[in-house]
């Protein structure tokens, strides 16, 4: 208690108090781009996009994946694995320390998810990185789930869909770390041999081992408007080459501009344009968009 609450009359503390709880918690967000303040109702309905300046905001990855496929049908895959810290790795805290502190903020098991379901009733494979549990990074459990996602999706003859979100390899892992990308690309070829799609959809970051690897190796590449895409980050290059970079040039609009993505999507039009892709890919019937008729 304040010294002004302390002098002030017991009613006049009880009224103030009665007024700060009528408001519901959660009942407004702030962009974190242009800092408007905004209902959490109304970025709710605007699947998380700010109505104000359009800024992409980052969706949890149980939500992203909620949001792209259809709502019935859904199972989730590679749900048995557990992080391990083989290196006992220690910084300023301990690696598992930070993996049970990742585990109950998010609620996830990993920073990984991978599901069966469809899309518009085309069947798919879809995963997502969840940038709430330690940056995204990928460890072990988030390579392993991925190949498992590559390999369901060969069984089953659909295509495989995954959303990126990540500050890239998980130093707490070393090595094992970055096996994972050797792995996660190689699992991809038998993918192509089966001849079918993987489109890959960076997010907002999507960097370090990630990004060079799995990542931009889509048939497909697609991103969310002013993503950052790319290895290391901009001051780090900066500081490396001891050139002044152009401005916005890990974003994706540059690296649309330059051959290094195929497409920008807005993320209410994402799945729509996904349909359409595999649907071209897999010479499937296209279904019509949200709003538009079978002949638009």
């Amino acid at each position: 208690m304040s010294w002004l609450e302390k002098i002030m009359p017991s009613q006049m503390r009880n009224d103030s108090a009665a007024k700060k709880n009528a408001v519901p918690e959660g009942l407004w967000t702030k962009c974190n781009d242009c800092g408007a303040v905004l209902y959490s109702a109304e970025m709710e309905r605007s699947l998380e996009v700010c109505p104000k300046c359009n800024a992409h905001q980052r969706l949890r990855g149980r939500k992203r994946l909620d949001l792209f496929l259809d709502a019935d049908g859904r199972e989730e895959i590679a749900t048995g694995l557990e992080p391990k810290d083989p290196l006992k790795f220690r910084d300023s805290k301990k690696y598992r320390d930070r993996l049970a502190q990742a585990q109950k903020d998010s609620g996830e098991r990993e920073a990984v998810l991978v599901m069966r379901g469809s899309l518009k009733q085309m069947p798919i494979v879809a995963g997502t990185l969840d940038f709430g549990f330690m940056g995204g990074s990928m460890g072990s459990v988030v390579g392993e789930a991925f190949v498992r996602g590559v390999d369901a999706a060969v069984d089953n003859g659909s295509p495989f869909v995954f959303f990126s979100a990540s500050g890239g390899a998980r130093m707490q892992e070393g090595l094992f770390s970055l096996l994972q990308m050797g792995k996660t690309s190689a699992a991809l070829t038998r993918l192509a041999e089966r001849r079918l799609p993987f489109v890959s959809v960076l997010t907002h970051p999507t960097m370090g081992g990630v990004a060079a690897s799995y990542a931009m190796l889509g048939d497909i590449n697609v991103a969310e408007p002013e993503a950052l895409i790319g290895f290391a980050g901009p001051r780090v290059i900066e500081q490396t080459v001891k050139q002044t970079l152009p401005e916005g040039f890990q974003r994706s609009e540059f690296l649309l501009e330059h051959g290094a993505i195929d497409m920008i999507v807005e993320r209410r039009h994402l799945r729509d344009r996904i349909h359409r892709v595999l649907s071209v890919l897999t010479h499937s019937p296209q279904a019509p968009a949200s709003g538009e008729t079978a002949d638009a």
